[in-house]
């Protein structure tokens, strides 16, 4: 039973303390732990008392779960108006199933059909059908001959509110309509037809997300082209490396960005990069330093009506990287079905509805840059971006003006906010749900993040670039606990085996194809090398996450089982990182190995250094400093090293390869 003491202690005054200790001892004996935590969740607990203070009633009231079998507890539950009102209830209603259960296992026999039935519930427009329907490379069969994505993308009434934006250090909201956005969209379309482009050819968008990039996204897939996505953290050689692989004829970018009062030169990284013609979006005049750039005042045309490019189903719409085996990351295709396979997972798991006002903190060289677009855009619901550093108090205070009702988060960013308690008493109750992606999350900072809300559910979503969206994910219709999945995505499966290739309940997973946004393709690798080979059984596609399937069929993820690592919500590999460190003078090589922290969350970069022959043992905090300086100005400066170990060899197969797995598990 509480005490008195125990919630002073939690920084409650005394009147309070005394009032809550004598409802939850009430309470606690007469009901179970979930029936319990759902009346201090919703009638007891706000988001103005302290954490400590949820966080000890959380632990009081689930005191007897067994974690260890059965994962987190959970801390939100569906009312029945929730469930009543979800999209996924609407889907079993007209399908007459009674459970979510049967829902996912009529989803993954029926495949064909459930993807045509998304297709007519998105309204996906297309501008050729087929009388039968046609397989495309995916494997889906669909009656889409010839569409182009875009046009699916302004559905929603001209007048209704496409984007809200805000920036740093202004107070104020800016809003693009559906109308004002395509008009901006087909303005870019022109402009490229206006600079000799032609459908097919590759553009790329070095930019921050912002309305701006957002209507080149579109315009550059509207006018049939290919957009080749480049995080505008990285350094020139990275984009260097993008560029040459997607093979751009053009790219945009911005002249700075400014983050907490600097002025970030961006341009100046794209020209180092040796890039092709650049169209630099600047709010002044910016200064051209290559013959043959172009501002984006004049790039623009003046036509604000465009067609739409007719394109096959499998036509290229963008080109996204994610880390590979080796030091070049993997170029993975988007085609014109991969965009209904994340609106697909917004739909059903997020379950966003018309005028919803969604924000991730996210950019057009991830793949969740353009999942938001479509995922906002096709469910005719509002893009919320923030232009400026998500870990601060301003970002939630935007997030509470521009009303969001979905938050998408990377841990790393929800342990920045806890440990600063900067979003403590913002009215977030606007938020219908939150999703959290691109790392490992865990219990603690998942209910800190339920709890800003007053306790809405947390979809936990994982996926991939070459997934479109989600393999496993969260619903509204199912309990929440926190850091916990509670289903396969709709219209896809998944199998777990060992490392002998057995079935098992905890080991490496394998989706089960066919499903719409799976890619077929990759521009610089065998893709069916990469995906298909040598996996336990046929047809199933090698994914590379280590998930344990837990007795009440929940889940839980335990990071990645290959050489690659979510380092900030991005996934690099091994070989990238050591690619660029090995060239660090005195380093004979390294080995960077993602280590999961011991109460979960995002996984923590250890640099193994071995230092050559004639070299002694530097300074630590020195030599720590010299690697991210490195990994910073070659690599990404997102990317934090939190620990090198200097070592006089690395284990190694007899094959010679490195065996970072036993770094990995070293204490």
């Amino acid at each position: 039973m509480l005490t008195v003491e125990q919630i002073i202690a939690c920084g409650v005054d005394k009147a309070e303390a005394s009032e809550i200790v004598e409802t939850v001892n009430q309470i606690l004996p007469t009901q179970p732990p979930t029936a319990c935590w759902q009346q201090i969740s919703r009638h007891i607990l706000t988001p103005q008392h302290p954490f400590a203070l949820h966080q000890l009633l959380y632990e009081t009231v689930y005191a007897d779960f067994d974690r260890a079998t059965h994962g987190s507890p959970p801390a939100w539950f569906p009312t029945d108006e929730d469930i009543a009102e979800a999209n996924i209830t609407r889907l079993m209603t007209e399908l007459d199933i009674k459970t979510y259960p049967e829902l996912h296992a009529w989803s993954v026999a029926n495949r064909d059909t459930f993807w045509q039935m998304m297709i007519e519930r998105l309204d996906i427009k297309a501008m050729e059908t087929t009388r039968e329907p046609q397989k495309d490379a995916t494997g889906i069969s669909t009656q889409l001959a010839k569409l182009n994505i875009v046009e699916s993308c302004f559905n929603a009434p001209d007048d209704a509110i496409a984007i809200i934006t805000q920036r740093e250090n202004d107070e104020n909201l800016s809003t693009l309509t559906y109308h004002e956005l395509a008009s901006l969209t087909n303005r870019v379309a022109n402009g490229l037809v206006e600079i000799g482009t032609r459908p097919g050819d590759a553009i790329a968008i070095d930019m921050p997300m912002n309305a701006e990039s957002v209507a080149i996204y579109l315009g550059i897939v509207k006018a049939g082209c290919v957009v080749v996505g480049i995080a505008d953290s990285f350094a020139p050689e990275e984009i260097a490396t993008r560029l040459r692989i997607g093979k751009a004829k053009a790219v945009f970018t911005q002249d700075y960005i400014n983050r907490t009062g600097k002025r970030l030169p961006l341009y100046e990284k794209v020209v180092a990069a040796n890039a092709p013609k650049a169209i630099v979006f600047s709010e002044s005049i910016a200064q051209i330093r290559r013959e043959g750039d172009m501002r984006w005042r004049d790039f623009l045309s003046d036509t604000d009506t465009f067609n739409a490019v007719p394109c096959h189903p499998d036509a290229h719409t963008n080109i996204l990287f994610s880390s590979g085996t080796t030091g070049e990351p993997k170029a993975i295709p988007w085609t014109h079905t991969t965009p209904i396979k994340a609106a697909a997972d917004a739909y059903l798991h997020h379950d966003i509805r018309r005028g919803d006002v969604l924000a991730w903190y996210t950019n057009l060289g991830w793949m969740m840059g353009p999942w938001l677009i479509y995922a906002s855009l096709i469910n005719r619901a509002t893009i919320a971006l923030y232009d400026g550093v998500p870990t601060g108090r301003d970002f939630g205070i935007f997030v509470q003006n521009a009303q969001v009702t979905m938050l998408g988060v990377v841990p790393t960013l929800v342990r920045a906010w806890k440990n600063t308690d900067c979003m403590y008493g913002l009215d977030w109750q606007a938020i219908r749900a939150f999703s959290s992606t691109g790392e490992c999350s865990n219990l603690e900072e998942m209910l800190f993040l339920m709890a800003l809300a007053g306790y809405k559910p947390i979809i936990e979503y994982c996926g991939g670039t070459e997934i479109g969206g989600g393999y496993i994910t969260g619903t509204r219709v199912q309990p929440a606990p926190p850091s916990t999945f509670t289903t396969a995505a709709l219209g896809v499966d998944f199998r777990l085996f060992d490392e002998d290739g057995k079935p098992t309940e905890n080991g490496e997973v394998f989706v089960v194809p066919p499903s719409l946004g799976l890619s077929t393709s990759l521009l610089n690798a065998d893709h069916n090398e990469v995906y298909f080979a040598g996996t336990p059984q046929p047809n199933l596609r090698r994914h590379g996450d280590a998930v344990e399937r837990l007795p009440n069929n929940y889940y839980r993820i335990h990071g990645r089982v290959d050489d690659t690592m979510n380092l900030s919500g991005i996934k690099v590999s091994s070989a990238e990182i050591e690619e660029v460190l090995n060239v660090v003078d005195g380093i004979q090589e390294t080995a960077a190995v993602a280590v999961a922290p011991k109460d979960g969350g995002p996984s923590r970069l250890v640099i193994y250094a071995v230092l050559a022959a004639s070299e002694t043992a530097p300074a630590k905090q020195e030599f720590h400093a010299t690697l991210q300086t490195e990994l910073s100005e070659h690599l990404n400066p997102l990317f934090r090293i939190h620990e090198v170990v200097i070592v006089d060899a690395l284990p190694r197969t007899a094959s010679n390869k490195i065996m970072r797995r036993l770094l990995r598990d070293q204490p």
